[in-house]
């Protein structure tokens, strides 16, 4: 067994991420590994409609760009590169990685796995009983008539592994777990066992930390006074012992922070349960405790894990129909009752809305009385229309709008020219068991191999594990009008459909406090959009931590949703800003003055 750390760079967070990162990450410092992440929900897709044009797509092509910059060096260096920029064709982007290799005169051992893509075999496994159930809806595939773009099962991390001890200087992955492109090298450099849970647990929290690339070191932190170095953030280092404890951290004299809350934001982002379900562990985040070691170096430690479930998770895409959106702009005065009459007339000249599969109209607010500048005088009347049939959500629609031009309010104008309809993906969620899911993986000299599951063997909890308790709520006293995110930061992502917000605070009495006061009915208050929706939620008080899931807000997921923010990135932060009676002894100092002048 290794005995030191082995040090796990992270070079991509989603298919568009920095171009030089992984050139920097290489040559930034010592590193074993460097991983990258390319396949959010949404990529999937992105991927699906580059094959329909190419069959010989499906990759993120600019891992290859990344490559032919770094490979020279990582392979020098001895760094080993695991990525899942294979997407929907592993084999493929093997091959191009071989081409460029050979131009670049070298010839480094390329792995891949395949066996996550169900597309073909959804049909079957439906005959053999296997519903393909919605997650959150309980709603069958089969009921819905649809025929699945994608369909690809999260696989798990002891391919990687598997790759790494035959030698791979670079292992492709298809649709894997994010953390697992982290759990593969711990797992292979420490030679854990498929038993050994708290430390499989602890690499796939280090894991989860780093797949976002700069978000730990600084990016999208709701307290940008902690980040006093503005330069371009780091990317993410995980130092990974071999008991699943972890150091997080990043090279020197690179922009950016690592402390406990960015740490900490990482942990909640895009998160459920506390009980983090991998297909080779289940980590129990609300176990974990985390602690600034140095300057840009926190340690993660208390790592517990249990057995996991024999279920993955399969994500699965269809097209959905076509939709369209224009945005109306108006200045000025009564934007109300300019934005009324516009959508009337629109629709007029449509000839109804109840044509449409779905209406969605928005109005967005910029505008405010007596403004310094026109642009601070303009609201937007944003209107999408979907349908199966493209033809009434084309340029139809869109020139319809246009049709105002001369003859609707004051001032119209909008923000683009006619466009035409697009087709939207839906995203759908369903668990199989995984030992309907053959994982191949394909050995730098050809050889295949079968990659067992992991077995679900024991149950949570396990022995000696004690949650922390929440603490008592605070005694009463006064009170001031203020943003709530004055005492704790917020990070908000989006799972499918659903939305999640993580809320942590930084000291005890401020937990104390936000734990006792953020119900899930206060919590609807603060989010008006959530009223009617299911919304969980979950302590974590070794975080000083709340996660909250609203069910159902983004609709189908982000290729589906209408919303602004279809991937609920800013949810967090419009939660902070919202006003709420904070005791006045939480307040920083001179806030509460400010509060009460401003209120």
């Amino acid at each position: 067994m290794n005995r030191r750390a082995v040090r796990i760079g992270n070079a991509s967070g989603f298919y568009g991420d920095r171009i030089k990162a992984m050139q920097e990450m290489v040559e930034g410092g010592p590193l074993d590994v460097v991983t990258g992440d390319y396949l959010a929900e949404l990529t999937m897709l992105i991927l699906y409609k580059a094959r329909r044009k190419d069959p010989t797509a499906g990759y993120a092509r600019t891992f290859l760009h990344q490559l032919e910059a770094t490979l020279g060096t990582a392979f020098d260096r001895g760094v080993r590169i695991v990525t899942n920029a294979g997407g929907l064709n592993p084999s493929g982007l093997a091959d191009e990685i071989h081409a460029l290799a050979g131009r670049l005169g070298l010839a480094p051992k390329v792995a891949y796995l395949d066996g996550d893509d169900l597309t073909d075999r959804l049909g079957e496994l439906m005959d053999a009983g296997h519903e393909l159930t919605h997650l959150d809806t309980g709603r069958s595939l089969r009921e819905t008539g649809v025929v699945p773009v994608t369909a690809n099962a999260y696989l798990g991390a002891w391919g990687i592994a598997a790759a790494l001890a035959e030698g791979a200087d670079i292992v492709v992955c298809p649709r894997v777990t994010d953390a697992s492109l982290v759990v593969g090298p711990a797992a292979w450099w420490h030679r854990w066992s498929r038993e050994d849970h708290d430390a499989l647990a602890g690499a796939v929290a280090a894991g989860h930390i780093i797949e976002c690339g700069p978000q730990a070191c600084g990016g999208n932190y709701s307290f940008a006074d902690e980040v006093v170095d503005r330069r371009y953030p780091g990317f993410p280092i995980a130092e990974v012992e071999a008991d699943g404890s972890f150091v997080i951290t990043k090279h020197d004299d690179t922009g950016g922070v690592v402390n406990t809350g960015t740490v900490t934001a990482q942990l909640l982002y895009e998160i459920q349960t506390p009980a983090y379900s991998n297909p080779d562990v289940v980590a129990h985040f609300d176990a974990l405790q985390v602690t600034q070691e140095g300057p840009d170096r926190v340690r993660v430690s208390g790592c517990r894990g249990s057995a996991p479930s024999g279920l993955l998770k399969v994500c699965i895409d269809y097209i959905g129909g076509y939709r369209n959106t224009m945005t109306m702009v108006m200045t000025g005065l009564d934007i109300e009752r300019k934005a009324a009459w516009a959508e009337a007339q629109l629709f007029e000249v449509l000839g109804g809305k109840e044509q449409f599969d779905e209406v969605d109209v928005r109005l967005l607010r910029f505008s405010q009385d007596d403004a310094p500048t026109n642009e601070q005088a303009t609201a937007h009347l944003r209107v999408t229309v979907k349908d199966a049939d493209r033809a009434k959500v084309g340029r139809r629609f869109s020139n319809a709008t246009m049709e105002l031009a001369l003859a609707g309010y004051a001032g119209f104008h909008t923000t683009t020219p006619p466009t035409d309809a697009s087709d939207y993906g839906v995203y759908w969620p369903a668990l199989l068991p995984a030992e309907l899911v053959t994982q191949r993986l394909v050995l730098p000299d050809g050889r295949e191999r079968v990659v067992e599951h992991s077995a679900s063997t024991d149950p949570w909890p396990a022995p000696g594990f004690t949650p922390v308790a929440t603490p008592e709520a605070p005694a009463e006293g006064p009170t001031v009008r203020a943003p709530l995110g004055l005492v704790c930061g917020a990070r908000s992502g989006d799972k499918g459909g659903n939305a999640n917000v993580g809320l942590w605070a930084r000291t005890d009495a401020e937990h104390a406090w936000l734990a006792s006061y953020l119900t899930v009915e206060r919590f609807k208050q603060l989010l008006p959009e959530a009223a009617d929706l299911e919304v969980r939620r979950h302590e974590l008080p070794n975080l000083r931590a709340l996660n909250f899931i609203v069910v159902g807000l983004l609709g189908s997921g982000v290729a589906d949703s209408s919303r602004p923010d279809p991937q609920a990135k800013g949810l967090g932060e419009y939660l902070r800003s919202r006003t709420v009676d904070l005791p006045v002894g939480l307040l920083p100092s001179g806030a509460a003055s400010a509060a009460s002048a401003h209120a």
